[in-house]
């Protein structure tokens, strides 16, 4: 059996529960995923400043992990992947996250992506995050609603033809993949591909497939540089 960690790294165990009941699933037969909440933080990640708090409580968590013996790999489930890279350079198996796992996804999919979320604070911080991970040429933008993800899971229906027009304009925009990217937007990919110029990619549904993808291969990892320092010429 493959143990796979789910971390929320938002506070509110509601949605742990659902994204482990989304992404078990999608997993296929012999994957246990396990879900954990963080412990402290924001009930729901929407500035910048309770996303560095978040990163910081994900890396005790890698933390607490390294020292009772790691599961088969971890998956971030928080788009945006606070402590992402902190979480890598401590474990030794893979570790990967919503937005990191959905941008590879996409590339290999079009020329072009965009991200479509909930939440304006998110734009800067997920452009930032794909220059960060060196797919910045490739994003033909983030475009974001008001409604943060905790407010479009709360009303899906009311959110759709908000999220459809963004998806319109990022294709207008050249994207050809287009990711809806967050815990309130899964689900979302299934029910607007039929009305979609693009094609749409469900942010845990890339996070479940790679990951599982990954634990095949059966490899153990090793401590990692920064990301910054690895893609510098």
């Amino acid at each position: 059996m493959t143990r796979i960690a789910l971390i929320n790294a938002n506070t509110t165990r509601a949605m742990t529960e659902r994204m482990v009941d989304a992404a078990r699933r999608l997993a296929p037969a012999g994957v246990a995923i396990e879900g954990h909440t963080a412990p402290e933080g924001a009930p729901y990640i929407s500035t910048p400043e309770a996303a560095a708090r978040a990163g910081e409580v994900v890396r005790g968590m890698a933390e607490a992990f390294a020292t009772a013996g790691p599961p088969d790999a971890v998956m971030i489930a928080c788009f945006g992947d606070p402590g992402l890279f902190e979480a890598r350079a401590l474990l030794p198996v893979p570790v990967l996250g919503m937005a990191d796992a959905s941008c590879h996804v996409a590339a290999q999919l079009g020329a072009r992506f965009a991200i479509v979320t909930g939440g304006h604070a998110w734009g800067p911080m997920l452009e930032a995050f794909v220059d960060r991970i060196g797919l910045g040429s490739r994003l033909a933008g983030v475009r974001t609603i008001e409604l943060t993800g905790d407010r479009i899971a709360a009303d899906p229906a009311g959110a759709e033809t908000l999220v459809l027009g963004e998806i319109e304009r990022a294709r207008d925009n050249g994207a050809d993949v287009v990711i809806l990217g967050g815990a309130g937007l899964v689900g979302f990919a299934d029910r607007l591909t039929p009305r979609s110029p693009a094609i749409l990619l469900d942010s845990l549904a890339c996070l479940v497939a790679q990951t599982c993808a990954l634990t095949g291969f059966g490899l153990r990892t090793r401590p990692q540089r920064s990301i910054s320092a690895a893609i510098s010429p």
